[in-house]
């Protein structure tokens, strides 16, 4: 019925008035989504060939040969599917809120357009249109080179939540997210039991993590500081102080400063920056964990000052950090480790309308060794013993880098990284470390993750249209491949190979249902053993 009233609607609309635009390639910016007994979401929206190419909160760079339409905050009723023709009228005023507006459409509707014919437009062309701008500058985004630990709603700043607040001088959100697990494992040869034990015990559910903190801006100078505050149980974040799980953890407690148009300065405990997989929040990635090559040979945070700025036009990222866990460890000053750390990205080739991009990047990390180190991990399940361990190695120095690649085409994203680590130990033989993973990602409903030019990661998959506004959410299928080998010289801390595929549904923004699948393989003490494990999991965010 309401298919039947849409096409009515559409068919009894006049031929177009006003602006005349090819409707096959066409920006429509600034449109409210209609979501019945939901807020609403503004969006703009990209045609391309006659077919819905792209919905999006974030600004969509008009291609060349296209015009951009501005729709001044009307809403959109119709069919809105990707890859497929539009068929769909905007209206200049909210219909569940006036039933006037859909009776008299002729008087109301501002453009509407039906199986790629335009029936009516009386839309004007967008700011800079006619000059027919190929690229846009990207917007700066968020301040901080490393994203908050979850992703901050797109209503931040309504003043109206009961979570988000407003001073003279200060602002600010609380957020919290807690993550369920459910643990099996259906195989293990004898040889990995005779490596780890029996998996048996590490069946079943757990709260895998809880994080509670808040994110916000000082106000006091021109340029607002921002501050981040985050907590957690559980180590939800892999790789930092794992042997406290059970702990409250505060693990994120920083000021982001800016001191130039496009350089921050980061004050605080941080991720330090190296790897788009390191950097990127946990929640952001296709798959349920971080992989192993990560998880063993890249520390996740630090306490330091990280300088970071943008080149060429934000095509290019950097940051360059020092780092001095003394305020974490129960050793003075001078007998904690100094690290040095740095991370360039750059996008050598981007399509006009952003859709297609090219990312490559690198890092290096310096450490003086005190201390020593130990490199170790689970098989990027969380509920499980570690499989591969080099146990202590008293150290000298340590010299780590990292190199990083990634394509991605609309739904589409492949990501790999290599990480090395040369460790100066002459009584382990002084050994090096290897790693590496392939990631792939479709989206299977059609969204597209924006890329961040601020830091050079990509954000979290967006949700077109949640269950909650009548829709079937995003859903995401990955597939990863990742190797790990921490024997070299005198240390025999195994190799490990892990094939994951996993599925993810975003019901909505904050609550995601997810399922992962690996087969492990681990060489070990002159063994290799073989398991397989599964693993469902529930993520809820507070709004």
């Amino acid at each position: 019925m309401k298919k039947l009233l849409i096409i009515l609607l559409l068919g009894a609309s006049p031929v177009a008035v006003g602006q005349v635009v090819d409707p096959a390639n066409v920006v429509i910016r600034n449109v409210h989504i209609v979501a019945p007994e939901a807020e609403d979401v503004t969006v703009n929206l990209l045609i391309r060939d006659n077919k819905l190419e792209i919905i999006s909160k974030d600004k969509i760079p008009t291609p060349a040969g296209f015009v951009a339409l501005d729709a001044e905050g009307g809403y959109v009723v119709g069919t809105l599917r990707l890859e497929e023709s539009p068929s769909f009228i905007i209206l200049d005023g909210d219909p569940r809120e006036d039933f006037d507006v859909l009776l008299d459409t002729e008087a109301h509707a501002v453009f509407a357009v039906h199986a790629g014919k335009l029936r009516k437009n009386s839309l004007l062309y967008a700011e800079g249109t006619l000059e027919e701008v190929e690229e846009e500058p990207t917007p700066r985004g968020w301040l901080a080179y490393t994203p908050p630990p979850m992703a901050i709603p797109t209503n931040f700043g309504d003043e109206s939540k009961w979570n988000q607040w407003k001073t003279t001088n200060t602002t600010g959100i609380f957020l919290a997210a807690i993550v369920l697990d459910r643990q099996h494992w259906p195989s293990q040869d004898s040889n990995s039991e005779q490596q780890v034990g029996d998996l048996e015990f590490f069946e079943g559910g757990e709260i895998r993590g809880f994080r509670i903190g808040t994110v916000g801006s000082l106000n006091y100078t021109e340029r607002p500081w921002v501050y981040t505050v985050f907590g957690a149980t559980n180590a939800f974040d892999k790789g930092f102080e794992v042997d406290r799980k059970d702990d409250f953890t505060w693990f994120d407690y920083r000021l982001d400063i800016p001191v130039a148009e496009t350089m921050t300065l980061s004050v605080g405990k941080q991720k330090e920056p190296i790897s788009m997989e390191r950097v990127m929040s946990m929640v952001q990635l296709p798959m349920q964990e971080r992989t192993s090559v990560s998880d063993a040979l890249l520390p996740s945070r630090n306490f330091g000052a990280v300088l970071s700025g943008n080149a060429l036009d934000e095509r290019m990222s950097w940051a360059g950090g020092l780092f001095h866990n003394f305020i974490d460890s129960d050793d003075n000053l001078g007998g904690t480790p100094t690290q040095l750390i740095g991370r360039v990205t750059w996008v050598p080739w981007v399509s006009n309308d952003g859709s297609n991009l090219f990312h490559l990047g690198g890092g290096l990390r310096y450490s003086n060794g005190k201390q020593g180190a130990r490199y170790f991990t689970e098989p990027e399940f969380n509920k499980s013993p570690d499989f591969v361990d080099t146990d202590f190695i008293d150290t000298d120095d340590i010299n780590q880098f990292n190199l990083e690649a990634s394509w991605r085409k609309g739904p589409w994203w492949v990501h790999a990284e290599y990480v090395g680590t040369d460790v100066d130990s002459a009584a382990s033989g002084d050994p090096d470390f290897t790693g590496y993973h392939i990631t792939g990602s479709w989206i299977l409903t059609g969204e597209m993750r924006d890329y961040r030019y601020r830091s050079g990661i990509f954000g979290p998959v967006p949700v077109a249209r949640s269950v909650y506004q009548g829709g079937i959410g995003a859903w995401e299928l990955g597939a990863r491949y990742s190797s790990v080998d921490l024997t070299d010289g005198l240390v025999d801390g195994g190799e490990m190979d892990i094939l994951s595929v996993g599925i993810n549904w975003y019901l909505s923004p904050i609550f995601n249902v997810n399922f992962n699948y690996r087969f492990i393989t681990n060489d070990k003490g002159g063994l290799s053993g073989d398991t397989q494990g599964v693993m469902g999991r529930v993520l809820l965010m507070l709004e």
